[in-house]
Formats: structure tokens, sequence, C-alpha cells
């Protein structure tokens, strides 16, 4: 593997420009839904499709990307990545119709899948023999997806005031091909490759019916209701499809999900800790959307911009994670970034949420939420790859990014119905503030658990040092 430093900072460019377009297609396309609706005629439920479908393609397929990027190389899976997600935003920025551009949004979901996975997998084997400098690699990879985030609603905003709404589709494509070509030019045709390894095509199925099921149930039962049959035929899906699956990945020989990775308490305990953070941060994120334009009548762009100077936050406290995590190890970030989140949504619930709170107000508690995820997700996210074979980097952070991805989507399900239970009645305006600082509330309980597991789970050693084995058992 290239140890020399141009090379790995190249491939570190490559890795983060897709995690960039990646998180960038998540909030960009929020603001443009209004203008696709009037030009395409699209309806409310296709709307909802235009965010949804991203999200269904992404968190479905990460297993099955993460076993091929295994099986095939990091380099060959990441560049059809880019090729596909390629393909699918010339697709979006050319759709005739809402059908199509919810199909072309699936495949995005799709390419991003092969994208994250691999491109972890190949930040592993780059800095497989320095895990300080590995964890600085992920820091600054997960920077630059917290900066494309950020910066999405005020992005689409400015392109949707100068081209329309295609040009959120069109600014994709430079940015897809610059990582296509460096990736082909700085990563090795090997790299993560483990050519004896089977698909496990059953085991990939059952894990797309199961997923398919559980996210889509997810996604409409605030719209159709828990006895709508759609959203049971979803639930059975998943349990049956789930049930089988795990029947199958025990009896295979060589399964796509290897069961004893949750033997390990680090990989059990980041796993867990990945849900209980993107359950509470993207539940708030939307609550405080809804917050912002409905109870403070914010524009779009008026509420982006609100978020934007979080966006300095997330970056410092993403290098501050590498720094520390060199030398501290990984439980101290993971820990502290879990607490500060905690009194991120404490202080904003009690202080920052009211029907006449200024900027100030909330600025404090906005500041220490991204903060406290910023400290702890880099972290958590070498704890994954630093505790697995190197030959397994790609399923481990597929796991990792699926399970991350289930959370965010029951947290915004679980309180966007919390705001919308409330949003009826005669005093709609309070109830909702109520309602929000419940929510906020319930992720401060949530951080604190995240704390306990991060104390339970992670052993307190530097990522300088080898791979330690399997640590007993999480509790619970």
């Amino acid at each position: 593997m290239k140890t020399d430093r141009t090379p790995s900072l190249a491939i570190l460019l490559a890795c983060s420009f897709a995690f960039i377009i990646v998180q960038l297609d998540v909030t960009i396309v929020n603001v443009a839904l209004p203008q696709i609706g009037r030009e395409l005629v699209a309806s409310v439920a296709d709307l909802q499709w235009v965010v949804d479908a991203y999200t269904l393609g992404f968190a479905v397929f990460l297993l099955s990307a993460g076993a091929l990027g295994d099986k095939f190389g990091s380099r060959r899976t990441f560049m059809t990545g880019f090729a596909l997600f390629t393909a699918a935003s010339l697709a979006c920025a050319m759709a005739p119709a809402a059908l199509v551009l919810n199909t072309a949004r699936a495949l995005q979901g799709v390419g991003a899948a092969l994208l994250v996975p691999s491109s972890l997998a190949i930040l592993n084997t780059t800095y497989a023999d320095d895990k300080a400098m590995l964890a600085k690699a992920v820091a600054w990879w997960t920077a630059a997806g917290g900066v494309s985030i950020a910066a999405g609603p005020v992005l689409g905003g400015l392109l949707l005031s100068m081209s329309g709404w295609r040009s959120i589709f069109w600014v994709n494509i430079p940015i897809c091909l610059a990582g296509f070509w460096l990736t082909g030019r700085v990563v090795p045709a090997a790299a993560g490759r483990d050519p004896h390894r089977a698909l496990d095509l059953p085991g990939q199925l059952l894990a797309i019916v199961a997923l398919t099921g559980f996210i889509g149930a997810v996604i409409e039962f605030e719209a159709l209701g828990w006895s709508h049959w759609l959203v049971r035929a979803g639930l059975a899906a998943t349990i049956v499809g789930g049930a089988l699956f795990i029947r199958v990945e025990a009896r295979s020989k060589s399964p796509m999900l290897p069961l004893a990775l949750f033997r390990s308490a680090p990989f059990s305990g980041s796993v867990l800790f990945g849900v209980l953070m993107n359950f509470s941060y993207y539940g708030v994120i939307f609550v405080l959307s809804l917050y912002l334009q409905k109870v403070r009548g914010f524009s779009v762009l008026h509420a982006g911009l609100v978020f934007l100077p979080l966006t300095a936050t997330f970056i410092l406290s993403n290098l501050v994670s590498g720094w520390m995590a060199s030398r501290t190890g990984l439980r101290a970030p993971m820990i502290a970034g879990s607490l500060i989140g905690a009194s991120g949504y404490a202080l904003l619930g009690w202080w920052g949420i009211s029907s006449h709170a200024t900027f100030m107000q909330m600025l404090p508690g906005l500041a220490l939420i991204p903060a406290g995820m910023g400290l702890a997700v880099p972290a958590m996210t070498t704890s994954i790859l630093s505790g697995v074979e190197r030959r397994q980097a790609g399923t481990a952070s597929a796991v990792l990014n699926m399970a991350r991805q289930v959370g965010g989507a029951l947290g915004v399900a679980i309180f966007g119905a919390l705001v919308a239970a409330h949003a009826g009645s005669a005093a709609a305006d309070a109830a909702i503030l109520d309602a929000i600082k419940l929510a906020m509330a319930i992720s401060c309980a949530l951080l604190l658990t995240a704390a306990g597991l991060a104390l339970a789970c992670i052993r307190p050693r530097s990522p300088a040092q080898a791979p330690m084995p399997a640590a007993p058992d999480c509790p619970g």
C-alpha cells in the first residue's frame, strides 16, 4: 500500500469527494421541492418520495455494497458508485416527470451506498499501519460530509435563484467526475479485495426485503397510520425477512454479514451508539426546521442560514476528535461528544425554543449539538474500522452506516409524528413548542445512554496501537 504522504492525502481527498456528494444530496433537494412540484405537476406524496427514495435506496443497499466491496475490491466498487451517482444525477436533472425523478433518486441512493462503505474501507487500508492517522483521516472525511450537509440548504437556495431546480443535480456531476478520475490515479487496484469471498445472494436478497419493509413502513406510517395495510405489510416483511436473514447468515459458510462481528463489544456498542446519535440528531434537525418555518415564519433559505454558522463548530469538533483519539483513545471523545450533545439538547429545549426566542438564545444549544456529534462520530467510526480484519472493513462500515440510516429515519418519523399529533390543536404553535421540547428531552436522554454505552463497550486504548482481541459481549 502507498505509504508516502502525498498519495495518502490524495486518497483522502477522493474519499471526501464521495462523502460530500452523498451528504449534499440529503439536504440540497429540500429547498427545491416547491419548484419541482410546480414544474412537474407533482403531488405532495410525489414530493415526499423525492427525499425518501434516496434514503431508501441508500439504506437498503448498504449491506450488499459492503459485501461487494470486500469481494471485488474497494476501488472497483468505489468507482462504480461514482459512475452510478453521475448517471443518476444526469437522469434527475433531465427528468420529465415525478416518476422518472424518483426512480433516478433511488438510483442515486444505490450509488451512495456503493460509495460510503468502500470509501471507509479505502481509508482503513491506506492508514492500516497507523491507527492515529486513521482517526485523523476519518475525522477529515466526516468533516467534509458535515460541511456539505450544512451547506446544502444554502447552496440549494442560491442555485434555485439563479438556474432553477435542475441545477441542484447538475452540480453533482463535476464532483463525481473529479472523484472518479482521482480514484483511478491514486487508489491501488487491489485495495480491500478478497476474491475468495462468496456473494451470499440469499442473504443479500433477504436483507433488501427486510430493510425495504422497515424503512418503507417508517417513511409511510405518518401519512398512512400504523393500521394501513401497506405499513403492516412492510413490518411483516421486516419480521419475516429479518428472521430468515439471521437464520441464513448463521448457517452460511461465507455470510454477507458475519454474525460473529456482534460478539465484539466495541463493534456492537459502536453500532448502537450510531443509532442513538442519528436518531436524536436527524430527528431534532427535522423538527427544528418545522419550528423555524411554521412557528417562527422563516423562509426555507432563512431557516437554512440559521444552521449555517454551526458548520464551523462541526468542522472544529471533527478535527479535535481525531487529535483527541490519537492521544487518549476512542472512548474519551465518544463519551465527551455524547455529554456535550446531551447538554446542547437540554439547553436548546430549556432556553432556546419559544415563540419569541432570539437567534442568540438558540445559538449555545445549536452550537453544542453539532460539536458533540462531530467529536463522537469520527471516534465511533474508527472504533468500527480498527476492531475488524482489513478484509471485513467494507462490511463493518456498511453495517454502521445502515444502522445510522435506520436510526435517522426513525428519529425523523417519530419526532415528526410527535409534532404532527399536536399541530392540529387549537393552540397549534404552543402545542408544537411543547412537542419539540419533549423531543429535546428524549434526545438528551438518548445521548446520556450513548455515553454509558461508550463507557461500557469501548476499551480506553490508543488507536495508534494494534487492534486488540474482541472484548466480552456488550451488556444489553
